[in-house]
């Protein structure tokens, strides 16, 4: 039997149409927008009074809120320099952080946030995005804000690293060991949502591989690869956002979640997310679900540490083009400063109310 053998081309990565372009090293660009003395002593002081929270050395309640997403590095300012003069007037009762989200998880295909394409036109110039982030949360600190972020791509997350108070790992990379391995290096609270099913094992199995040390492959700070071995973080916590199958966060679901994380050792300390499932991504209804939790937290459920909020200068949301409405989200919709500023300072009022109480009883 005659066989013809036919020669397979070698694989290239020109014959792939892959392209590469170098960035900055994550170490080059802190050096080109270093974080000075006095806020790097800010960060670590606001990473140990979220600590504090989850641990239950302070009573006051932590609200992470903000866009949905960047996208206008004006109007994120602006929303900043409210948020500051509240977080001032609120800061015996509650903590405020500064939701920074420069990445966005796509479920097919579009914008990816400022990060990836801060002109919002798809040349995706990543250099000048990630180095106009890392300008943007300086300047969020400069205001005295704590930062937060949601963490998507573990490489970016060096560029921003130093500079955050709280991090979110999403619903859809709690079950991703890769995330799993970054979080245990985080010298920072971690928050894990819940899976999109809505159940809470997965995030238990996350904060349990958290807590653990890792040794991965990763990359250094001047972007070699590099074996990473990371010390393991005791300061993570979950985040009910709700699922497929509806909200989580009533009294029942809490309670279901609480005894989830008894069951696996794990500190009960939850955050519940105001949007996505839980507000059936309609941001007019953040506020029920927000009060619904403030009322659980007043009835002395202690477990409940936080909210998160999705809010912007103006409610809604918009498509990108070439006529956005400033101030409105470009992602999922967010609730307005003005009902947000009410919200919070009701919230504070109740909270403060209850801690006269409990003085003058006590």
């Amino acid at each position: 039997m005659n066989a013809t053998v036919c020669a397979l081309p070698t694989a290239t990565p020109e014959s792939k149409n892959v392209l590469t372009q170098r960035l900055p090293s994550a170490a080059q660009l802190k050096q080109q927008l270093p974080l000075s003395a006095l806020l790097c002593n800010q960060v670590s002081e606001q990473r140990q009074a979220i600590r504090a929270i989850l641990n239950g050395e302070d009573a006051r309640l932590l609200i992470v809120v903000g866009p949905c997403s960047i996208h206008d590095p004006q109007s994120a300012l602006e929303y900043a320099s409210h948020l500051a003069a509240l977080a001032r007037d609120i800061s015996e009762d509650v903590l405020l952080v500064m939701r920074a989200y420069i990445e966005k998880p796509r479920t097919t295909v579009g914008w990816k946030g400022l990060a990836y394409d801060p002109h919002l036109d798809g040349s995706d110039d990543m250099a000048h995005g990630l180095t106009l982030s890392r300008e943007l949360m300086i300047e969020m600190l400069r205001m005295g804000l704590p930062v937060a972020t949601e963490v998507l791509q573990p490489i970016a997350a060096g560029y921003f690293d130093d500079l955050l108070g709280w991090v979110a790992i999403g619903a859809r990379t709690t079950e991703s060991q890769i995330h799993r391995e970054m979080a245990s290096g985080l010298d920072l609270p971690v928050g894990f949502k819940n899976g999109t099913d809505g159940g809470v094992s997965i995030a238990c199995d996350a904060m349990r591989s958290a807590a653990h040390s890792h040794r991965h492959f990763g990359v250094d700070d001047r972007g070699h690869p590099a074996i990473v071995l990371t010390p393991g973080n005791p300061d993570t916590h979950l985040v009910l956002r709700g699922g497929h199958s509806g909200p989580n966060y009533d009294c029942a679901h809490v309670a279901k979640a609480r005894a989830g994380l008894e069951k696996n050792g794990i500190p009960v300390r939850l955050m519940v997310d105001c949007s996505h499932a839980n507000s059936g991504k309609d941001p007019l209804r953040q506020p029920d679900v927000f009060n619904n939790v403030l009322a659980q937290r007043l009835a002395g459920d202690d477990s409940v540490i936080g909210m998160m909020l999705e809010s912007h200068l103006f409610e809604g949301c918009q498509p990108l083009s070439d006529d956005m409405r400033y101030g409105v989200s470009v992602t999922d919709g967010c609730l307005g400063w003005e009902a947000t500023e009410h919200l919070l300072r009701n919230a504070a009022t109740q909270l403060r109310q209850q801690r006269i109480n409990t003085n003058v009883i006590g």
